[in-house]
């Protein structure tokens, strides 16, 4: 004979402490949940506000790596592809749009505190060619996200934007594609802290890269594996309940 249930999932006859319990932990985890969805959206932001400040503080952005934005955005563009092909949770799609918007504002700040830096007048190096024929310097790979203009980033992140839109769309039946693009988006952004390390080792310093930033880096990893454990742990439980009270 069936067991009435209540509309929670939870039997009707179960002792009401019993039943407090359950609704006091399940309700406590949608806490958990919420507080750990926010933090994964906002928590790959938050570590660029110091190393933001620190940069307009010291006028001094050569301790900053601009390859982690670099990094970060084929990351997040990869991730936002992957979206179209498997469905993943909101809260990280969100985080990644988000992110992109970020990291052209750090860029956009780099750029500007580089140019007022300069004291002798250089020849601007930009993404789009030189409008000698014979004198293609700004397309030579050596220079490949060194410009000295933030539209050449945009134009950059654009192009990377629409080449990768363009074949996932011929692609996207390809399920070997579509995991592909997941753990490419992945990869790219576990080595973020690359090029930063590079960068602290050639110049045997770490002046100018903000302490704050990779503490923050660290707990926003910690609160996104909860997220995903207390994500997991939620869409088990009410199978759990629905097959003890059957």
């Amino acid at each position: 004979m069936d067991v009435p249930h209540d509309g929670t999932g939870l039997s009707a006859e179960l002792p009401e402490e019993y039943v407090e319990d359950i609704t006091g932990s399940v309700l406590l985890l949608q806490v958990i949940g919420a507080s750990s969805a926010c933090a994964m959206i906002f928590g790959g932001v938050v570590p660029f506000i110091p190393q933001y400040y620190e940069i307009k503080r010291t006028n001094n952005s050569d301790g900053f790596s601009l390859y982690v934005c670099l990094a970060l955005l084929v990351a997040n563009i990869l991730r936002i592809l992957f979206w179209f092909g498997k469905r993943f949770e909101t809260p990280l799609l969100i985080q990644s749009m988000i992110m992109i918007v970020t990291m052209m504002v750090m860029i956009r700040l780099c750029v500007e505190v580089r140019r007022n830096h300069v004291i002798l007048k250089v020849r601007d190096r930009v993404l789009s060619a030189n409008e000698d024929i014979m004198e293609r310097k700004n397309m030579d790979l050596r220079f490949f996200w060194k410009w000295t203009d933030f539209q050449s980033y945009v134009d950059c992140t654009m192009l990377m934007a629409i080449v990768g839109s363009i074949v996932t769309y011929m692609l996207l039946d390809v399920p070997i594609f579509v995991e592909i693009l997941g753990f490419s988006a992945l990869l790219t952004e576990a080595l973020l802290g690359v090029p930063q390390l590079q960068r602290n080792y050639i110049s045997k310093s770490t002046e100018g890269m903000s302490v704050t930033m990779v503490l923050m880096w660290t707990a926003g990893d910690v609160f996104k594996t909860l997220y995903f454990l207390v994500h997991l742990y939620r869409h088990n439980v009410p199978a759990h309940h629905s097959s003890r009270s059957d």
